[in-house]
């Protein structure tokens, strides 16, 4: 099984794993599985409103930090038992509006979330993978794109390393998030 090496409270780099993978493993252990592309984020508020949107949460959802963290927790766990969770965070941005400081803030409420779950003994594995940025990336470019990008330094395409993982659209099947209270209130 997939995740059995990985422990079962932890943020971690999405590293060999893939997300429909990830998707399998935990529909085979009867976990909750939550994704969300953020590629198109560039701000903090662009990130929580994706969040948002993607996992369902409750539209009084205040999109700042603290209610990431109370959606995450306690909303869900006051909603009744909880089988586990896997979530996969995908390409968070990596820019002037989202720096290293801000994404480890988002990943902290994860971390926090993770540690709420601990204690409950239930599982919460969040795998997350950050976009690269075009500065950052050169060293992993081809050397022709590297002299054709300083040839057009007028143009400055963003590019981004042939190791960088994809935007990509997953197919995953019609599902309610284990954070639509509204559901899961109503069944209770």
């Amino acid at each position: 099984m997939l995740l059995q090496s990985v422990r079962p409270n932890i943020v971690q780099s999405i590293r060999a794993f893939r997300p429909e993978d990830l998707q399998q493993a935990a529909q085979d252990i009867g976990q909750h599985f939550l994704y969300t592309n953020l590629s198109e984020a560039q701000s903090k508020q662009d990130v929580l409103d994706i969040i948002a949107r993607d996992f369902l949460f409750p539209d009084h959802f205040g999109k700042n930090l603290d209610a990431l963290y109370d959606c995450m927790t306690d909303l869900v766990h006051k909603s009744g038992p909880q089988p586990g969770f896997v979530v996969v965070l995908e390409l968070i941005p990596d820019g002037a509006k989202f720096d290293r400081e801000t994404r480890e803030l988002l990943l902290d409420s994860f971390r926090d979330a993770a540690d709420f779950w601990s204690e409950r003994k239930i599982a919460f594995r969040v795998f997350y993978s950050i976009a690269v940025s075009g500065k950052e990336s050169v060293g992993n470019w081809d050397k022709a794109d590297v002299a054709q990008n300083d040839a057009s330094a007028t143009a400055k395409p963003v590019k981004v390393s042939k190791n960088a993982p994809q935007p990509m659209t997953m197919n995953l099947p019609p599902m309610s998030s284990a954070f639509d209270t509204a559901i899961l209130l109503a069944a209770a």
